[in-house]
């Protein structure tokens, strides 16, 4: 039986991708739980067309996500915090609130889930922060978090 699938499938093929599978697999497992449909010319070709808009637009946002990570390269952003009397954060700064203070402060757009923190910062002081990206072959950009302490 010819499918369509509707979302990315370990083992099987990813997103708007054609494949032939049994009948059994796709009407008592692929179909009910939402991971395909039956695949008719029609569906097809419609699916094609909208696949190609999708890779257009992730070759966009990939050639934007590469701009904004070249201009990581030396950065130095900062941010005030409230500290103790010891110079420890009060809470700790995540990957989510780095992201967002680049783009406030820089207009550089990068998900957080490309910048590399084990553990919330939670001293004041500067921090290097690496970001690496989608690409294997790319090299990690680092630049300079300096959280100072307010009273």
């Amino acid at each position: 039986m010819k499918i369509i699938l509707l979302k990315d499938a370990p083992g099987l093929g990813n997103k708007y991708d054609v494949k032939e599978v049994s009948d059994g697999y796709a009407r008592n497992f692929l179909i009910p739980r939402g991971l395909a449909e039956l695949a008719t010319e029609n569906r097809i070709k419609s699916i094609e067309t909208k696949k190609t808009q999708v890779d257009e637009e992730k070759k966009i946002s990939q050639d934007i996500l590469d701009k904004n990570f070249n201009e990581l390269d030396g950065l130095k952003i900062s941010i005030e915090e409230k500290v103790n009397e010891k110079g420890h954060l009060f809470a700790g700064v995540h990957k989510e609130e780095i992201s967002k203070i680049l783009k406030e402060q820089k207009h550089i757009d990068i998900p957080s889930e490309l910048i590399q923190l084990e553990q919330p910062i939670k001293e004041a002081g500067e921090h290097k922060i690496v970001v690496s990206t989608y690409d294997e072959k790319a090299k990690n950009k680092e630049f300079v978090l300096e959280i100072i302490a307010k009273s």
